[in-house]
C-alpha cells in the first residue's frame, strides 16, 4: 500500500517530467514564435533569452522531479506509539545491562597510570 505522501510524490514526479517534456517540444518543435512574419522568425535575439529561461525552467522541473522522486520512493515513518513504546523497553531492560556492565568493569584489572611501575 501506498501512503498519502508517496502518493504525491509520484504526482509531483510525474507532473514535472511531463512539463518538462512537453515545454522542450513546444519550444524546439513548433513553427514559428507568435506568427512572426517577414523576418526570421527564430532570430539570435530570440534565442539569447530562450536558451537561458530553458535550461532555468528545465532546472526548475528537475529539481521537482527530485524531490518527488525522493517522496515517492521514502518508507513512512513509524507512528509515534510504536516509537514510544520501543523506548520504554529498552528503558526496562537497560538497569539489567548495567547490572551485567558493573560486573564486568569489578573483575578487570586496574591499569598503572603512566608515572607508576
Amino acid at each position: 500500500m501506498v501512503g498519502k505522501d508517496q502518493a504525491i510524490g509520484g504526482i509531483i514526479f510525474t507532473v514535472c517530467i511531463i512539463v518538462g517534456i512537453l515545454y522542450t517540444i513546444g519550444l524546439l518543435y513548433f513553427g514559428e514564435p507568435l506568427g512572426a512574419s517577414g523576418k526570421a522568425a527564430w532570430g539570435v535575439e530570440f534565442w539569447l533569452i530562450a536558451i537561458p529561461v530553458f535550461l532555468a525552467f528545465i532546472a526548475i522541473m528537475a529539481i521537482g522531479a527530485w524531490i518527488g522522486w525522493t517522496m515517492a520512493t521514502t518508507p513512512p515513518p513509524k507512528p509515534i506509539e510504536e516509537i514510544t513504546s520501543e523506548i520504554e523497553e529498552k528503558a526496562e531492560e537497560k538497569p539489567a545491562e548495567e547490572a551485567i556492565t558493573e560486573v564486568k568493569e569489578a573483575e578487570k584489572p586496574e591499569r598503572k597510570k603512566k608515572g607508576e611501575k
